[in-house]
This record gives C-alpha cells, sequence and structure tokens, in this order.
C-alpha cells in the first residue's frame, strides 16, 4: 500500500495559494469563500494570505488575487460586465476626453439592483442608480485587450456629466465637456434627443450650444 507523504507547513501553503489562485482565474478574476474552503483551505489561512498580501479581499465573501497582480478592469469586468454601465468619470476616460485615469469607477446600474453589491473594500465603485429604460438608453460596448463592458456613447455620455455635474470635479468636468465639443464624432441630432429625455436641454443649449 502507497503512502502518501507529508507536506511540510510552508509547502502546503504554497499549494494552498496556487489552487486558490487556479480557481480565481478559472472563475473569470473572482473566488467566493465557500468555494476556497470546498478545497480544503482552512478559513483562517485564507484570512492570512489576505494579512499578507498574497489575495485581495473584494468584498465580504469575495476574494481576488493580489493587488498588481490583476487589474481594476478585469475585476470591474467580473462583477458588472453583465448589468453594469461605465459612465461619468469613467466613461470620459475610455472615450478619450480625460487624459488622467480616474480613482475610481463610475457604474449605472439598475435602480432595483442590491446595494450591497457595492459594499466593496476594493475597487473603488461609485454606483449611479437608474430606472431600467433609461439605463438602456445610448448603451455600447467597449472592446479593448482583455477587457469589454458596457458603456454610453459619446452624447448620451455628455447629457449626463451635464445632469450630475455637482458630482464631478470642476477640472474633469471643464477637460471632458471641452473635449466633446472638439469631437468631430459627436453627433448633435443624437445629443439633443438624449437632452430631452435626460432633462437637460437647457443646459445643452447653454453650456455647449454656443461652442456648435
Amino acid at each position: 500500500m502507497k503512502t502518501e507523504i507529508p507536506m511540510y507547513r510552508e509547502e502546503k501553503k504554497v499549494y494552498d495559494l496556487e489552487r486558490i489562485e487556479a480557481l480565481i482565474e478559472e472563475s473569470g478574476g473572482l473566488a467566493k469563500t465557500k468555494d476556497i474552503t470546498d478545497l480544503g483551505v482552512d478559513y483562517r489561512r485564507l484570512q492570512q494570505f489576505v494579512a499578507d498580501g498574497e489575495l485581495t479581499k473584494i468584498k465580504n465573501g469575495y476574494y481576488s488575487e493580489k493587488k498588481g497582480k490583476i487589474s481594476e478592469e478585469r475585476l470591474i469586468y467580473a462583477m458588472f460586465h453583465q448589468d453594469g454601465v461605465l459612465t461619468m468619470e469613467s466613461a470620459l476616460y475610455y472615450h478619450g476626453y480625460l487624459k488622467q485615469r480616474p480613482f475610481g469607477w463610475s457604474i449605472a446600474i439598475d435602480k432595483n439592483a442590491s446595494k450591497s453589491r457595492f459594499n466593496l473594500d476594493y475597487p473603488v465603485v461609485t454606483p449611479y442608480y437608474t430606472k431600467s429604460e433609461v439605463l438602456a438608453l445610448g448603451v455600447e460596448t467597449l472592446e479593448k485587450p482583455g477587457f469589454e463592458m458596457k458603456i454610453y456613447d459619446r452624447d448620451r455620455l455628455i447629457c449626463d456629466v451635464l445632469k450630475y455635474q455637482e458630482k464631478i470635479s470642476k477640472a474633469e468636468f471643464q477637460e471632458g465637456v471641452f473635449n466633446y465639443i472638439r469631437d468631430d464624432r459627436k453627433n448633435i441630432e443624437h445629443l439633443m434627443t438624449y437632452a430631452e429625455e435626460r432633462q437637460v436641454k437647457k443646459k445643452v443649449q447653454t453650456m455647449i450650444g454656443v461652442w456648435l
């Protein structure tokens, strides 16, 4: 009968970490506590991996690889690609209207979505709760290597930036609006349609119309 050779403490620790990382990879960037403990990993060891910086706690019950090993984009995709839409500063950045990537993430989500989804330790996410019919207005798909998300098109986006002007810094607001005005790809007809829907027509006329 073959006898298994027991692993030393450090060997077992490395073995457990490798299995957790493999699980996270297979799960698209996030793994649940139960799935990790089902591997036979002790919960106290899991917490130690977090304390040592080997793993990152995203929110209660969810873990990912250590910071720097997995991108924030991948985490955002894992958590919100099905029903979230990039908006405000995040969308301004990916449309090329902001040079500096914002510190946090702005995600439009259905107003009936669970608020607990945004109780995150990392990354920083600001939700914009929206009616379902409004949420779907002007949505397109952002595709870049390793990252695919729903995002508002530039004309819908700028209407939201005007609508929620007080929630964005003055510098980012000015940079975003100015670069939209300069963008040859903007569609004024779409802009005015969205402005009507988002109830910012007067703002569009006074703040953007004079430059068109």
